[in-house]
């Protein structure tokens, strides 16, 4: 069986992964607040555990992933009364485009997408056990989780007392025993979304949500809890503090085995934010490019260092593509077996805390010998591509239609067709002149032709 090495946040370092029951594998992935569309940040997120979800059911029998959807949140609530409508009606419209945006970009919907206002009960009887435990308290009408009575809280993080009381997100307010308490459920005013609990008629905090959500969809402890790095302090931090308390377990591995975080997005290397003005959203990029091309931008760099986006890269990505399906559309009369391997040394790349950069290397390693390649060679080279793009997501469309054989938004195909054939009968009379006017004829109208052994074939350009 192939290893699988994944870079564990919880002890800052490489690890062979190896599950807690190999027969199956379980994977918790924070998911989305569903107020508006998703930017290209919570886009690597998702591509990363679509990844790393197919890596890891390539080497065992059953995977289940669990992602889930943030669907009762302060800035729902303010989206929700800014425009005058349900709450309901944001959430559910919002969680529809996200997992069309993600479509676009080769994403596979979790095989459990659990939306957290439908979990209210298991959040509730969640914050039963850790009162009773006395790890929480209710003051007026809030209840808060009380760090201190965690001894392992700041494992994660590696944050000290003194900063986790500043990078604390939580509210300073005076019911807390201690600054770095944190909400589990605070009480919501009649207009504002909210449920009947022993503490009154209020909401979850952020933190417990996901708590209840992986226990209930998984059970504990589960394989690997990933996200965002910026998720690490206090989401997670907090999660496990949450989960650990309230079955009276000190040991952070008795909630998730493994921690694993993908690094930031910055925009022309800026920082992402609505002051900057860079926001990248998904639903408008894939109104200007292929969703091959973005989700091959966010692999492009290993998925825990930060990501440069800019138009440079999304070019590249592009170039990248087009050469591997010129190489497709070259083999497009070479048979390959239906049952296609991925390259082992593109998989070995993969296996070692998914080097996506290293994959590619690998992969163009391939077919740099094409054209000197035997018929053996050439199968070898095809069945490459289509293996490792199963995996990656990426080749996925037929090669005429990426590199735009066959069709013109300007002239027909019949027009098309009469122009290289009279070219064709030129080229054949040695009218060489008459011939490259027509080409240049073909050209101005955005199209370019390539001369074959046998044939002459167009494309729009």
């Amino acid at each position: 069986m192939t290893k699988l090495y994944i870079y564990n946040s919880l002890g800052n370092q490489k690890e062979e992964f190896i599950p807690i029951d190999s027969s199956h594998v379980r994977i918790y992935a924070c998911g989305p607040t569903v107020y508006s569309y998703a930017h290209i940040g919570n886009a690597r997120m998702a591509v990363v555990n679509d990844l790393l979800t197919k890596i890891i059911k390539k080497i065992y029998p059953k995977v289940t992933y669990v992602s889930n959807i943030t669907d009762i949140d302060d800035k729902i609530i303010k989206t929700s009364q800014d425009l005058n409508v349900p709450f309901k009606q944001i959430t559910r419209k919002f969680e529809k485009i996200y997992n069309e945006d993600m479509i676009n970009l080769g994403v596979i919907k979790p095989d459990i997408q659990p939306r957290a206002t439908e979990y209210i009960s298991d959040m509730i009887k969640l914050i039963q056990k850790l009162i009773k435990n006395n790890n929480a308290y209710e003051k007026d009408k809030h209840v808060l989780f009380h760090v201190p009575s965690f001894q392992k809280y700041g494992e994660l993080s590696g944050r000290n007392r003194e900063e986790q009381i500043i990078g604390s997100r939580v509210e300073v307010a005076p019911f807390k025993k201690d600054p770095t308490d944190f909400v589990l459920w605070k009480p919501s005013a009649n207009n504002v979304p909210g449920w009947d609990s022993p503490w009154g008629y209020g909401r979850p905090g952020w933190h417990l949500e996901c708590s209840a959500m992986s226990e209930k969809t998984l059970d504990i402890p589960f394989d690997i809890h990933s996200g965002g790095v910026d998720l690490i302090f206090p989401h997670h931090e907090n999660e496990i503090a949450q989960s650990c308390a309230a079955h009276k377990n000190n040991n952070p591995k008795s909630f998730a085995k493994y921690w694993v975080h993908n690094g930031f997005v910055i925009v022309d290397g800026e920082k992402m934010s609505k002051s900057q003005g860079n926001i990248r959203l998904v639903n408008d990029l894939i109104k200007s490019y292929d969703g091959e091309v973005l989700r091959l931008t966010l692999i492009s760099a290993h998925y825990r260092q930060p990501l440069n986006w800019t138009i440079s890269a999304i070019n590249q990505s592009k170039n990248i593509l087009d050469k591997f399906y010129r190489t497709l559309k070259e083999l497009e009369k070479i048979e390959i077996p239906d049952k296609i391997d991925i390259p082992e040394k593109v998989f070995n790349a993969l296996c070692d805390d998914m080097n996506t950069p290293q994959a590619l290397a690998e992969l163009n390693k391939i077919i740099k010998n094409l054209n000197t390649a035997s018929k053996d060679e050439k199968i070898f080279i095809k069945s490459s591509i289509i293996g490792a793009g199963n995996i990656l997501g990426i080749f996925q469309k037929n090669p005429n239609e990426w590199l735009n054989y066959g069709r013109s938004e300007i002239l027909d195909d019949k027009t098309v067709n009469k122009l290289i054939n009279e070219r064709n009968k030129a080229r054949k009379n040695k009218d060489f002149k008459k011939a490259d006017e027509i080409r240049e004829k073909l050209k101005n109208k955005g199209i370019e032709i390539e001369d074959k052994e046998n044939e002459t074939i167009w494309r729009s350009i």
